[in-house]
C-alpha cells in the first residue's frame, strides 16, 4: 500500500515539474502595432509668387461734348470687348485659414469699338483700351489647397480716343490718356502642386470720367468728356517661391 501511495505522489510531482516547462516552451504571442492614421497634407499659401493670365475684357465708354455755352451733347455709349493677356506678381501670408496678400498686375488689351454719332452722323467716335494695370490688396479663406479671395485697390488704363469721318474713316482728331480709378474683384485658386496653382478671377474697374480739351471738328471749342468702366475675366497660373514662408507641411 505504501508503494502505491509513493508511486502516485511521485507521478504528481513529475506532472508539476513538466507543466511549467511545457508552458515555458510555448512561443509568446507577437505584438502587432496599430497602423498610423493617414497623413493629411496642409497647403501653405505663404510666399512670393509670379504668374501669367489671359482672358476676356469689356470696356464701356460714354462720350459727351460739353459746348462753350454749357450744353451737354450726349454722343452715346458703346461697349468694346476683346482679349487681355499679361502677368502678375505678389506676396501672400497665411494665418490659420485666412490668407492676406498684395499684388501688382499688368495686361495688354485690345478693347476697341467705333460708333456713328447720333446727332452728327457725318462723324464717328472710336474708343480703345490697350493696356490695364492693377495694384490691389487681397483677403481670402483657404480650405487646404483651395483658396477663395476678394481684392480691391487702384486701377490704371491706357486709352486712345478718335473722331473719324464716317464716310472715309479718316482720323480727324485723336488723343491718348492714362486714367486712374479703382477696382474690386473676386477669385478662386487651387494649388495642384507644392508650388503651382491655377485659378479664375473677375475684376471690375471704375475709371470715372475725364475731360479733354482738344480741337474738335464737331463743335468748335467743345470739351470731350468720356466716362469708362471695364470688366475682366481671366484664367491665372502662379508659381509660388518658398521665400518668406514654409513649404507644404504634413500633419498626422
Amino acid at each position: 500500500m505504501k508503494k502505491i501511495w509513493f508511486a502516485a505522489a511521485f507521478g504528481l510531482a513529475l506532472l508539476g515539474v513538466a507543466a511549467p516547462a511545457s508552458a515555458a516552451d510555448l512561443a509568446a504571442k507577437p505584438y502587432v502595432k496599430a497602423p498610423p492614421p493617414p497623413v493629411v497634407a496642409i497647403y501653405d499659401w505663404t510666399g512670393f509668387y509670379i504668374g501669367g493670365n489671359g482672358g476676356w475684357g469689356q470696356a464701356r465708354a460714354c462720350w459727351d461734348l460739353l459746348t462753350p455755352t454749357g450744353f451737354d451733347d450726349v454722343l452715346g455709349c458703346r461697349d468694346a470687348s476683346g482679349g487681355v493677356v499679361g502677368g502678375q506678381l505678389g506676396y501672400r501670408w497665411q494665418t490659420g485659414s485666412w490668407v492676406w496678400g498684395v499684388e501688382g498686375q499688368g495686361d495688354w488689351a485690345d478693347l476697341s469699338s467705333t460708333r456713328v454719332s447720333t446727332l452728327f452722323p457725318a462723324f464717328s467716335t472710336r474708343a480703345k483700351v490697350d493696356g490695364i494695370g492693377l495694384i490691389t490688396g487681397q483677403v481670402g479663406y483657404a480650405w487646404n489647397a483651395a483658396l477663395l479671395y476678394f481684392k480691391g485697390g487702384a486701377a490704371v488704363t491706357s486709352n486712345n480716343f478718335s473722331i473719324l469721318d464716317t464716310v472715309t474713316g479718316a482720323n480727324l482728331a485723336s488723343f491718348s490718356s492714362t486714367r486712374w480709378g479703382g477696382t474690386v474683384g473676386v477669385g478662386f485658386e487651387y494649388g495642384f502642386g507644392p508650388n503651382w496653382s491655377v485659378g479664375v478671377e473677375y475684376d471690375h474697374l471704375f475709371m470715372g470720367h475725364n475731360n479733354f480739351s482738344v480741337v474738335n471738328p464737331i463743335v468748335a471749342g467743345a470739351v470731350n468728356r468720356i466716362s469708362e468702366d471695364v470688366d475682366m475675366v481671366t484664367v491665372r497660373f502662379n508659381y509660388r517661391f518658398n521665400w518668406g514662408g514654409p513649404p507644404v507641411a504634413a500633419r498626422y
